[in-house]
């Protein structure tokens, strides 16, 4: 059975950081397409950050690059999503996903991933 499990959310003031994580079980992440989507209130979910297997290729929204940064370490089969730099327009729930194409390009939309995480709350103050 295929579990991610997302944690590291939290409140953090403008400008602060955060690390997220998402830990995999029933799945090896390194074979897999890998994604960060997020979901504000009364809003539609969005990417914002994915990666094909084996990290061939990594993609940001355009509201996240530079400051936010993608990885995955193989040998605890867990993603992050490092976050700098953090504004209040990042307040949102984060969830980590999971899809087994194995395309050398990230999967951008969500009906293309399979495998969800429960999410993870992150609020930004001003």
């Amino acid at each position: 059975q295929v579990q991610l499990v997302e944690s590291g959310g939290g409140l953090v003031q403008a400008g602060g950081s955060l690390r997220l994580s998402c830990a995999a079980s029933g799945l090896t992440v390194s074979y897999y397409g890998m994604a960060w989507f997020r979901q504000a209130p009364g809003k539609e979910r969005e990417l914002v950050s994915a990666s094909s297997w084996f990290d061939l290729r990594t993609v940001y929204a355009d509201s996240v690059k530079g400051r936010f940064n993608m990885s995955r370490d193989n040998a605890l089969n867990t993603a992050y999503l490092q976050m700098n730099s953090l504004v209040p327009e990042d307040t949102a729930v984060y969830y980590c996903a999971a899809e087994a194409t194995r395309s050398d390009l990230p999967a951008t939309k969500s009906g293309e991933y399979g495998h969800w995480g429960q999410g993870t709350q992150v609020t930004v103050s001003s």
